[in-house]
Order: C-alpha cells, then structure tokens, then sequence
C-alpha cells in the first residue's frame, strides 16, 4: 500500500454500480454510532487515494460445498480446452458477468482458479462470480481491486509462472526473471509429449513423478501465486530496525528512536479542580435515611415505572412499596435464611443480585433490602447457560467475595437451567450458591418491633460492582457507603436534579451509569424513573423518544446506540416533541465514536424541539465512577468546541491539532469539567505516574471520596488502580491524598474540558506505536459503500506473534453477501487502516451472523473472543491473513560468508584437537565366524548348497490377515520352484543371459521363488509394486514407467494380477498394447532346465533396486553379485542371525532394506523369516505384533507406517491383547527401516504405549539406508543402546550443531539411526567443499562400503551424477578413498558408551535429504520440522507437509473435522511458524485426509503433492493466500 505503485487502468463503473452506491448513501442507515461524517469522507478518500494503485490481492479458493450461497451455480467456466492457455487467458472473453473484456486478466485468473478443464471434481471449486442481482457491478468492484500494476501481458505473465521471482529481496523488477536453475517438465518418458499426454496429468502421474522439480506450465493455482508474488513484491515500507539478530543467542537489538518521531514540548499539565461539593442542608445523611424519608413522608410517589414489551406501563413501584418491600427484604435475608444459632447471612457478608433486565422494580427491591440489612449485594448478570461467554470469570468472582445467597426475581428463577430433578445445576466456576427470591408473596412479615438500622453513610462496603478486564478476567470494584453517596451528591450538583423529576433510563441498571443515576441518585432525589428495558428497545428502537414526549422527561440516560437506533426508525413517528428534555446524558460520550451519534441525532431531532446544549456527554469508569460530565449549558451560551486531532500523533501519545488534509484524524468532544469535590490530573501511560505534558496523551486519574476503594480481595492490583501518587518532573507528588487510575486516555483541554481519546483496555502497542481498538473498529466501519459487516459486531484485539502485537479484526457479516463482496471488503478494510492509522492488520476474520460470544446486553465480549479465535475455534468464513504486510521484525536473513576452504577447516580442527569426523562398523576382514555360506560368491550357489545340505529346513512362513500361516517354503522346495522358473523364462521368455525381468508379484513366497529362478536362468530381477485393484489410475503408470526404465524384456506376475494388467482401467491408464510378453507363473510346468546359469564374474548385475524417492524422482540403483553377498553378511553379524533364529517382518519387499530382509537374507544365513504383508495389517492391525508373540521371535523389522497404525489402531486395545496372552518380553530388537530422521515421537509413544505387553523400550530402534547404500546403520544385538541428543533447532538452520539441554527452547530431539554395519565406514564431509568435517559438525554423510550399490541405473546416461553420487572422492586429506555420497545431512558424536570391541562409541544422527530441504531466508529448514510444529497447533489437523514455490513457504495440512473448522487453522498455522520458525507462511492449503500423498516406507512425497497443488488436483477444502 505504497504511493510508488504505477497506475494502472481503471474499469469504468457501470451505471447499475454506480446509482447502487448513491442509493446506499442516501438511505439515512448508516452506523452513526461509530462514524463522524469527517471520518467517513476521510476513510472515502484514503480508499479513493488508492484508485491508482490497487492491491492484487488474489482470492482464497473455497470447495463449493464452504460457500453457501446458491446463485454460485450459475457461474461457467470459460472455455478453454479450444485455443491455447494462453488465449483464454488474455482476452478475458467468457466470464459470466465480463463487459466488453474491459476486465483486467488478473480478475480472470481469480475467476478460472480451479476450474480446470481436466478434472471435473473440482470445476468452479472456487468460482467466485455470481449471477446475482447486480453482478456486473460486483465484478468491475472486484477488477478495481484486483486490477494491479503487473505490467505484464497474458502472454508474458503465463511464461512468468515458471520463473519464481524471488521474493526475499525487495527489489521491483516484475519483468520475467530467468528461469533460475527450475526445470519446466520433461516431455513423459516414451511419450513424445503429444497433445493427448499434455493433458493435465491426473495426481501422482508418472511424469510427475520423473521431474520432481518441474513446475506445470500451465497450472491455474501458480497464476494465483503469481499474483500473491506480485503484491507482495510491492516495496514495503522500510522495516522497523531489526528486533533481534538471530544468532546462537537472541540478541535483542534496543529500538533506536527515531528522531524524527512528534515528541512532546508542552509545559506540565497542572492537575485540575472541580468546583465545591457544595453541602445542601437537607441532603440526606445516607440512601437508606432518604428512602425512609420519602417511604414515610410520600408513599404515593412514583418511584419507578417498568414497561413491557409493547411499550405499556407495566407497572409503578411507589416510595412506600419500595420502603416496605425493602424492609421486608432485609428482615427476612437476615432472620429466615439458615436458623436462628446460625444465620445464613450476617451484616457484612456478599450476595450475589441476578435480575434480568426487564425488571428493575424486583432488583431495586433487593439491593435497597441488602443496604438496609447492611449487607453487600454484587449484581452480576442473569447466566443464560451453562457456558454462557464470561460466566465462569463471575463465578471466581463470587467465589472470591464468598458468595453462598444469590437473590433472584420469580421469573428468572423459573427460567435459569434446571437438572432432572428440579436443581439448578451449579454453572461452570461458580461456587454453591442458594437461590432465593425476594418477592413479597414468599416473605413473612417483620414483626411489629423489627425495624432496620439506619446509620450514617460509613466506611463499610455497600456494594461491588463487576468489571470485565481486557483479558476477560472479572473484578469486584468495592464502594464504600460514603463514596456511593458522595457520588450522589455530586451528580445532583452537577446535573441540577430536583426532587420528582421525571428520567427516562435505557441504560443497563445494575452497573455504571445506569446505576448511579437511575437506582441511587434518583432515590437520593425521590425522582421517577421511566426504565426501558433492552427487549423493548428491540422491538421499537423508538420507544425512549415516545417516553420522553409522553411524561415530558427532562432527563434521559442514553448510549451512543440507542441514539442511532432511533434515527433508523425515526421516519415513521410524527408528533415527537423533545422540548421537555433539559438533559440527554450520553453514556459512552467518552468514546471517540459518539460525536458523530451525537451530531447527527442533533441535526435530525432539532425540528423536534432538541436544544443544541441539552447533548451532555459523560466519561466513567467501573474504578472511578464518574469522571467527567458536560453540564446543561444556559440559553445562548456559545456550544463547547471540539478537537480535531493527528491520529498518527496520538500513535505516538502526542496531541497534534491536525493541519494536514484531514485524512486520518480523530474528531473528539469534550465530556464537560471534572466533577465537584474531585481533583483530575493525567499521567504518563507506562512506568511511574509521572505528569504528563500539556500536548501528550495520559491516563486520567481523580482524587475524590466518590470512587471505588479496591478491587475486592485483590491487594497488590488495588494499590497499583487506588492509591496511586501522581509526581511532578522533580518527582515530588502532586498530593498526599492518593489518585484512582480512571482507566480512560485522555486531556485536559482549554478551559479545562476533559478530552478522552480512547481505553487503556481498547490499547494495542504495535512496534512502539499505541493504537486504539475503537478507532480501527470506526475505520473498518467507515468503509462504503458496503452494507455487508453488522455495524455493532466487530471486535478489535491484538495477539502476541513473534515479541510485538498484531492487530485482529473479526466482523460478523451479513448472509446474504457474496464471497466476493466480503474479499472485496476485506480489501478495502486492509487498505482503509494501513491509510489512516499507519498500521497492518495482521488477521481479518469475516464470521456468520450472532456467532461472535456476546455479553448479556448484546455487545461483543471481546476476550472470549479471542480466546476462541487463538483455540481455533471462531470457524470463520472468510479469513484474510497479512503477516508479509505487518511483521516487520524477523531476524536478518543469513548472509552466506565465503566458503573456508577444506584445508583450513582440516587445520582448524587439528589445533583445536578436534576429532575429524569418521567412524566405521566392525571390520569385516577380522571376524572370524564359521560362517558356510562365505565360501560361495553367489546367492544362487547358497541356495543350491542349503536345498542338499539341510533340504527341509523350513525358510520362509507368510501369514494371513487371521495370523494363520497361508504358505510356507522349505530350501529344497524354494529350490525346486526357482528350477521350474528357470525353466519357463528360457522357453517361454527365449532370453538372453543379463535380460531384465519385471517381478510384479504382491508380497509372499512367489515373490521370492521368481527372484531365484531369475538368478537360476541368468536373467536380472526388478521387483515392482502391482497396481492397486482400487486406484489403477495413479498406481499403474508407476508400474509401467519402472518397467520401461529398467528396459525390461518380460514381467512376470500372477495370474490375476495379469488380468488386471489387461483390463480396461488399465487401458484407461496406459497404453497396453506396449507392454513386453507378460508370463503368469500360477501353473509351472514340470520341466527342470537343462542348465543351472552360473555367472562367471561376481562384480556383474544381481538385482536392480528401483524406488521413488520423497522427492517423487525415481532411481534405479544397480546391485552387484559381490555388494548382495557382503550385503547378507553383514546383516548376518550385526543381527546374529543362525538357521535357529526366528525373524518376524512387516516391510514391503520391493526395495531398500525391505527387500533384502524379505528375498536375500533368509537364504544366506538359513533363519526362518515369517512373512507379514503391511497391507494386512489394515484387516487386523493386531497381525504383527500377535505374531511375535505366537512364534516368540527375538528381532522383528517394520516400517513408520506399520508402527503408526499398531500406535493408532490399538492405542484403546492394549489391555484386551494382554487378556489374548499377547507377550512381546522376548523381542530383544524392533527396527524400524527408513530412510529419513528417526521419528522419535512415534517410536516413544509405540514404546509406551506396548510397555504394558513386555515390550522393552530399548528394544525399539531404527535404521538408516539410501540410495547409494541400502542400509548404513542398523542398531543389531550386540552394541549399545541408542542415545539421544538435543540440539538447538536455530543453529541446525544455519548449519551448525549445537546441543543443549532437554526441554530448552527451540531444542530438537534426535536420535542415533542404530550401529553402523560392519564393513561400513562414514565420514562428515562438507556437501559443497566436500572437505572433511570436525566432529559433531554439520554435513554430509558419506559412505564406503563392500555392499554399496554400483551406480544408477537410468535412461539417460548421467554420468556426471553417477561419478559425483557413487565414487566422490575427499577435497583434502585421505583423497585415495572412494566414497558415496548419501545425499543426508547428519553429524557424527563420539558417545562415553563402548562397543563390542571395548572402543567409545560413534553415534550417527541423520538430520535429514539435502535435496528435501528449504533454503529460505538464507538459512537450511527441514520440512518435519516445520511440520511438526504446525501439528501440534490444533488437533484437528492429522499430517501435514511443506515445500516451496518461487520463494513462498506453502502448508497443505490435512483436517479431520468438519470443513468449516478449516478457515480456524490458517490463522493458527502462520502464528507457529512465525513463532517457532520466523518464516512467514505463503499459501496454507486445507484438504481432506488421505491427500498428502505417503510413499511404502511412510514417507510423504512433498513434491508430488508440490505438483498437484500447482496441477490443481487437490480439491482442497481451502486454500488462503497470506498478504
């Protein structure tokens, strides 16, 4: 929002639109309650300033099931499946209410998000155009805002897409940037890239999978992030300096003033007095003794009349009723409740007063019987229910003042929630109260002698009044019995009262004004009051007025609402005459807001006999009752004046008469002189209470007997509000008599009038700069022409984000407006602040009607509130988040210092003694062990050697769904069926020695049987997943892209699994007629083969392992004779395996470590393996771990996703799995297999959770293998236990580790990825130098190793990645050795536990890919760690996962919940990692669960779903694009 934007093209407004906004004008309903008409216009040409230069700001896209409006329908997308993308884009033809194509192409892009031509789920998901009356209208409004100064045409800005700009740098070039290092999609392996492949491909397609980092050129949602890259590219106004620079500390910079920030010059304000309380001789000496004198000398006098809701006279309570009633009252509180030994209520004690509004007559009643009986009545609200908004915070109240008695009338004692049984049920917080209920007909008598004791007003209580603090917390504010009459008197002198004037009261009576005046200083004055309850105005907002006319009131107790209410309805009345009226005291005359109610009430009800002067604007507060009041000023005397004020000077606490253009100023009226017998002086807002300058904004405080004396039973916090010393510069205090803070900001002006600018309560400091919640409610207000947001519902409050407060704003909208009126009104919101107050606004939240929490009167309760909306749970409608705009405080982006170079860093660490960091397993060469299967170079000459030697030694066992075993095999039958195979490839198949074989088979023995007979006939085997049945669209393409890639020349599978192949979903999919010859191994011939294949050279291919990496990039890795054998001998040693052993695993057989447990290992060491497929396991998650037990295995293998769904599916079952004799005390190892960081929270929690069965949470460790290597680590039986460090997550991003403490802030679990192998060796090297690193540094993880994979094996011929990846060599130091570089991040730590050999430990921790990390801001974040934070955040959301696009952090998160909980999570997602992270979130993504695509280890594939989401193939629920 910067006056340096070009200008752009302005569509013309359409007449509809324009006579539309004339009439909306002249309609007469504006919120006068909040809006000068100078703050209107100001607001108007702030938005008007902004014609040039709008914001593009691109809509949020809803599922349509979110957006409930019906004439959504109506909308179709424009075609654009005929001429290319880009001609549909650029001419803006076909959109459903576009004129003349005058619509700019960034508002077409916001229309056709979403509405992809392929894919028909989500078409017009997000459509936000209407057909509706006056549609046209609302899309020229939509272009004004959306039309922004990209001075790009279509053509450009759809090339644009695949050139991120970086949006780090503030610079402001939008012209194309090159496309940096981002590769745009590959034509689709054998595809040719003809149109019919073009099609935007369906999730999880192959060629997405081939380039894991090419962006879809032609995606809709890049548009949209295109354009959010745009804005957000706009220079910003220049950041505040720096809070804090990020380095191992957080060193929090001081905030340099700036000098030339408006700073104070005044002289010292004096404190000011207000006249004498002058002393009338036949003032009363206390309320009771008035109300006994008016009780006995007039009874007939009206004291009070109640209306009902039509507006009739309900009734008339008299002096004498009130007087005998009350006594009554008072005699039977003290005397009938409890007995007679032990009274219920003895003088002194507290009870609560809970009367609805609509009977004050009853609630005067009471309170007079407790002054009577000198016991203190706490009127407090009726609780509606048992949750009502805020009720709790009552309850520790009464608790805290000991409340046992609440008196309530006959009517609400009948409406209150009752239990079964008739109780009231006892409401959340609240302590036991009894219920009793003063009304004449349940009370007895006071006997003839029983009279009250009438005393002097004294220094005892004589009643608390409740006040709701800012954070929602309640306090009692105690009046003694002198300060309520001393008020009194007070306000009889300054509002001249008389006895038996008549007062209309619409005023709440239990509290504030409505009390002082209408309960108190009425009966001081025997006055009759006219009350009229909230439920009437409601009805008929006219109902006062029509009161004042009818008993010719001459006062009248009015907020600035009613005041407005009645000029809505103010039409349809004639005969209103207001003459009688010499006083129309305004409640909340000390908000800014109520001079333009005020004003403009004049100027309507002066024809009706309104005189100028009678308008008395009063100031109070809970703490010092009344502060200030206008008095009625004489015929002819000159109206008083006003301040028109410098917001941005007040943002600083200083007054600033305004001389600029009147745009952002704050208009006030004075609320009259400080009242008599007080002394008034304004002190400094923080720090001590010093004066504050003449020109400077401070709190008010008084010094009179007429105000509260303490918040009850709080002592520190009333020294701090009651008996404050206000000092001179020199420090000396102004009085011995101690000052009331009032609560209210303000000035004394010229004349002494008192200025009030606004609540400590409303105040939000925003980077060293004071807000009020009040004017930005008035701003957000102002905003026309828009009749969409309630005018009394929105609330205003900052949350603390990253050490400053961002400002919130949530207004509930009307029903009946269209998602884009709201965005468009959010827009202009956002514009019409950051115009007039200078400050973002971090989070604007639309809600639907009456679902913000209310208090009893119908206000907003403003910390309930934001307590929901922290918790998550507003559900918003439409939310629209700007931390780009606001947070101007994170810590410098890290600057790359130049490379050391390795020799130095080698140097470096040899003089400061520390250790390179190196490690290996046990060596191979030394172990000496009668193992038989090392004499033979080859698996297949293993298997031979066991099917003579030991032929019905039972290999493999594959259990069922039911834990039954379906299929065993022994050596020699293995043996004989590899034969058979061999057999049929060389007859059937006619290959060659070396051919490929494709194994598509699902996990079990046949698997294992077609992988020998490969080796058996010489050919070499890829194992493949088969399709899913259920989703061949997404799982095929998969299968035929490896079986193309590994140019095999025959698959082989199972007879079903051909069918499938063959069927017409297949079809659908892929092209099968290009399929090699497909062999079903069901029905094997009886034939052996001539000859069993022996290859001549061990270093020749065995198998080739291929697997998509979470990068979605498939790799073939190639797997020699040699590398499989050292592979199994390997496992052999570190797990102890012998043909005794027992192994249970739950992995999928297809590549990685998974395999080579599943294929290889039982036939080299001769162990049975039992086989548990992980897909049973959703059949009966039980399968795994009862199999364990049954077989009493010692070491079990499984996968994260395994262990996720034994941690979910039986969480609750533990205790009927032990009644079942499930016993998991002999596993000695459970290792996870993965390729990643150990996911040290899932492990934990298995491990507690399975603690009960005998698991030994030792036992539970994990293993660490890539690419290059299938498994470096893997924790075995012999070595130490796992250790755990922690390091400090801040550093990890700058690339260093630092340990720290357990529970420090900012700290990361990690733990050791299990022992390394024997025969492994690992070092540290640095990923760009590829320097040796020191130990306990930060690097990359290389190994060498007998069973390294050979080298990829791919299409392309890469040999540059194949050299860099398999045979890397050290810069400097040992340069002779060939490593393989793992492509992890991780750090090696020597540990003070000994190994096998006696040696200290090396622990290996893997902080994670190298190529899944972030670079942002010039510092190294890992998804999960990001990722965690923001699943800790609410506990609707299940996964979630990040990734980048042109610089923009986006999270997709998956909720499970109801989709309209899916707007609370934006919010919530950007504040944790703001806070935990200092990143601002771009894009949050809502989808349902299941979306985040999860690979057979349990992986998310982040580039994939990356993909979709550009591809727009996530039907999310929602997507919000961060400001």
């Amino acid at each position: 929002m910067d006056p340096s934007m070009g200008q752009e093209r302005r569509t013309p407004v359409t007449p509809s639109s324009s006579s539309r906004y004339n009439r909306r004008r002249s309609s007469g309903s504006r919120d006068e309650r909040y809006r000068s008409d100078v703050h209107t216009e100001a607001v108007q040409a702030a938005l008007a300033k902004h014609k040039e230069r709008k914001m593009a700001v691109p809509m949020p896209s809803k599922r349509r099931s979110l957006v409930v409006q019906t004439s959504m329908d109506a909308y179709t997308p424009p075609d654009t499946s005929s001429g290319s993308e880009g001609e549909g884009q650029g001419n803006g033809g076909g959109t459903s209410s576009s004129r003349e194509g005058s619509i700019s192409m960034e508002h077409w892009i916001s229309r056709a998000v979403h509405s992809s031509t392929t894919t028909t789920s989500s078409t017009a998901s997000s459509s936000s155009s209407t057909r509706s009356g006056g549609s046209g209208a609302a899309a020229g409004r939509l272009a004004d805002v959306l039309a922004q100064h990209v001075h790009i045409s279509a053509q450009q800005h759809l090339q644009n897409h695949s050139a991120p700009p970086d949006v780090t740098g503030y610079t402001n070039n939008t012209a194309n940037t090159t496309a940096d290092g981002i590769q745009v999609e590959r034509a689709p392996p054998g595809g040719g890239g003809s149109a019919a492949q073009r099609q935007t491909p369906k999730y999880g397609n192959a060629e997405l999978m081939e380039t894991g980092d090419g962006v879809p050129v032609s995606s809709r949602v890049s548009a949209k992030i295109q354009q959010l890259v745009n804005t957000l590219k706009r220079p910003k106004r220049p950041p505040l300096r720096e809070f804090f620079v990020d380095d191992f500390e957080e060193l929090l910079e001081v905030q340099q003033p700036d000098p030339n920030l408006p700073k104070a010059e005044g002289a010292q304000m004096a404190a000011m007095r207000g006249e004498q309380l002058g002393v009338v001789t036949n003032w009363p000496p206390s309320l009771e003794a008035a109300l006994q004198r008016w009780g006995t000398i007039s009874p007939k006098a009206p004291c009070l009349t109640t209306m009902d809701t039509n507006g009739k006279p309900l009734y008339v309570l008299t002096y004498g009723k009130l007087w005998s009633r009350s006594v009554k009252v008072a005699y039977n509180m003290l005397h009938k409740l409890g007995t007679k030994q032990e009274p219920l209520v003895r003088p002194g004690d507290r009870v609560a007063l809970v009367f609805p509004n609509n009977d004050p007559s009853a609630f005067m009643t009471a309170f007079y019987g407790c002054l009577l009986a000198e016991v203190v009545p706490v009127p407090i609200e009726v609780p509606l229910t048992r949750k009502d908004a805020g009720s709790q915070q009552i309850g520790f109240l009464l608790g805290s003042c000991g409340v046992t008695v609440a008196l309530t009338s006959d009517a609400c004692h009948k409406g209150l929630p009752k239990t079964p049984t008739g109780e009231i049920p006892q409401f959340k917080g609240w302590p036991k109260v009894l219920w009793f209920v003063p009304e004449s007909k349940h009370l007895s008598k006071p006997p003839r002698d029983w009279f009250p004791q009438i005393k002097d007003a004294n220094q005892d209580t004589a009643y608390i009044e409740y006040k709701t603090c800012k954070d929602g917390g309640v306090l009692g504010v105690t009046v003694t019995r002198t300060a309520m009459l001393t008020h009194c008197q007070a306000l009889t002198q300054s509002c001249s009262y008389t006895e038996a004037e008549t007062i209309v009261n619409v005023l709440d009576f239990k509290k504030d004004v409505g009390l002082w005046h209408a309960v108190l200083t009425s009966v001081m004055n025997m006055m009759h009051v006219i009350s009229i309850p909230y439920a009437l105005m409601k009805v008929n907002p006219l109902s006062w007025i029509q009161k004042v006319c009818q008993f010719k009131a001459k006062v009248a107790y009015v907020k600035s609402r009613d005041m407005h209410w009645a000029l809505v309805a103010h039409r349809d009345q004639r005969d209103v005459n207001l003459s009688s009226l010499r006083m129309l005291v305004v409640a909340d005359g000390s908000n800014p807001w109520s001079i333009s109610s005020c004003d403009a009430f004049l100027n309507v009800f002066q024809t009706k006999g309104l005189r100028p002067e009678v308008v008395c604007p009063c100031a109070s507060s809970p703490e010092a009752l009344t502060v200030a009041i206008r008095r009625p000023l004489e015929e002819g005397a000159t109206p008083p004046s006003r301040g028109v004020l410098s917001m941005p000077g007040l943002s600083h606490g200083v007054i600033r008469v305004d001389s600029e253009e009147k745009l952002s100023v704050l208009t006030l009226q004075d609320v009259g002189s400080v009242m008599p017998g007080a002394l008034m002086c304004v002190v400094k807002v923080e720090g001590v209470p010093q004066l504050c300058k003449t020109d400077e904004i401070g709190e008010m405080c008084v010094c009179t007997v007429a105000t509260g004396t303490s918040y009850y039973g709080l002592a520190g916090m009333t020294k701090n509000t009651f008996e404050v010393f206000p000092v001179s510069n020199n420090g000396t205090p102004i009085s011995e008599f101690p000052f009331t803070r009032t609560g209210l900001l303000g000035f004394i002006g010229p004349a002494g009038l008192i200025f009030v600018a606004g609540k400590m309560d409303g105040l939000m400091v925003v980077g060293g700069r004071r807000h009020n919640a009040d004017d930005i409610v008035a701003t957000a207000l102002a905003v026309e022409p828009m009749k969409f947001v309630y005018r009394g519902r929105i609330a205003v409050f900052s949350i603390t984000v990253l050490h400053d407060e961002r400002i919130v704003v949530v207004a509930e909208q009307r029903p009946d407006s269209t998602e884009e009126d709201s965005f468009q009104w959010m827009s202009r919101v956002l514009q019409a602040i950051d115009s007039i107050h200078q400050v973002g606004v971090y989070c604007l939240a639309l809600v639907s009607s009456n679902t913000l929490p209310k208090t009893p009167l119908g206000g907003i309760h403003l910390s309930e509130a934001k307590q929901l909306f922290l918790e998550g749970a507003l559900h918003p409608c439409n939310v629209l988040m700007c931390p780009h705009t606001c947070v101007t405080n994170l810590p410098k982006p890290r600057q790359k210092q130049p490379e050391i170079g390795p020799a130095s860093v080698m140097v470096g660490n040899l003089v400061s003694g520390k250790r390179i960091a190196q490690a290996s397993g046990r060596d191979l060469g030394q172990i000496e062990d009668n193992d038989q299967a090392r004499k033979f170079l080859f698996l297949s000459e293993v298997l031979q050697w066991r099917a003579q030697t030991t032929p019905d030694h039972i290999l493999y066992t594959l259990l069922n769904s039911r834990g039954a075993i379906a299929s065993s095999l022994t050596c020699v039958q293995l043996h004989k069926r590899a034969e058979k195979i061999a057999a049929v490839l060389s007859e059937r198949g006619h290959l060659q020695d070396g051919d490929h074989v494709a194994l598509v088979y699902p996990p079990g023995i046949d698997l294992i049987a077609a992988f020998y007979g490969c080796l058996y006939a010489g050919c070499v085997p890829i194992t493949v997943r088969p399709p899913h049945p259920q989703n061949i669209a997404t799982t095929l393409p998969t299968v035929k892209m490896i079986v193309e890639v590994s140019r095999s020349v025959c698959v082989m599978t199972t007879q079903l699994i051909c069918k499938l192949l063959r069927s017409k979903e297949a079809l659908a999919a892929v092209d099968i007629r290009t399929w090699p010859p497909v062999i079903d191994t069901d029905d094997l011939p009886k034939k052996k083969p001539p000859l069993l294949y022996k290859p001549s050279n061990p270093d020749t291919l065995a198998y080739l392992d291929f697997s998509v990496s979470t990068t979605g990039m498939l790799a073939g890795v190639k797997m020699s004779h040699t590398a499989t054998s050292a592979f199994c001998r390997s496992i052999k040693l570190q797990c102890e395996l012998y043909p005794s052993r027992e192994v249970a695993i739950c992995l999928d057989p297809y590549c990685g470590l998974g395999f080579v447990l599943w294929c290889l290992c039982s036939v080299y060491s001769g162990h049975q393996s039992i086989l548990i497929p992980p897909s049973e396991l959703e059949v009966n998650p039980a399968l795994w771990l009862s199999a364990v037990s049954q077989y009493k295995v010692r070491d079990t293998f499984c996968s994260y996703s395994v262990m996720e769904l034994c941690t979910k599916g039986l969480g609750l079952q533990t205790d009927s799995l032990k009644s079942r004799g499930v016993d998991l005390s002999r596993v000695r190892t459970c290792v996870v297999v993965a390729e990643e960081r150990p996911r040290i929270a899932l492990t934990q929690s298995f491990s507690k959770l399975f603690k009960d069965l005998g698991l030994h949470p030792r036992a539970v460790s994990t293993s660490f293998g890539c690419r290059v290597n299938l498994a470096i680590c893997l924790q075995g039986t012999s070595g130490p236990d796992p250790t755990t460090v922690f390091v400090d997550m801040r550093a990890l991003r700058h690339d260093r580790v630092r340990l720290v403490e357990r529970g420090s802030p900012h700290s990361l679990p990690l733990m050791e990825s299990g022992k390394i192998l024997p025969g492994v060796r690992i070092i540290i090297a640095n990923p760009e130098t590829k320097g040796p690193m020191g130990e306990s540094h930060l690097g990359e993880i290389w190994v060498h190793s007998g069973h390294n994979a050979s080298g990829y094996f791919t299409v392309y011929g890469d040999e540059v990645l194949q050299s860099d990846h398999f045979s890397s060599r050290l810069s400097f130091g040992d340069t002779q050795t060939v490593w393989a570089r793992t492509g992890y991040l991780g750090f090696l730590r020597r540990t003070e536990l000994t190994d096998a050999s006696g040696e200290r430990h090396d622990a290996l921790y893997v902080v994670g890919a190298l190529e899944e990390a972030m670079e942002l801001r010039g510092m190294r974040y890992h998804p999960i760690d990001i990722e965690t934070s923001v699943i800790r955040t609410h506990k609707s959301i299940t996964e979630c996962a990040v990734f980048t696009w042109t610089n923009l952090l986006v999270v997709v998160v998956e909720l499970d919940g109801s989709e309209h909980e899916a707007l609370d999570l934006v919010p919530l997602v950007t504040n944790v990692v703001l806070e935990e992270h200092y990143l601002i979130v771009g894009v949050v993504v809502v989808v349902d669960i299941g979306v985040i695509p999860i690979n057979s280890r349990g992986e998310k594939q982040r580039m994939h779903l990356r993909d979709g989401f550009l591809a727009d193939q996530l039907d999310p629920i929602y997507v919000a694009y961060n400001m």
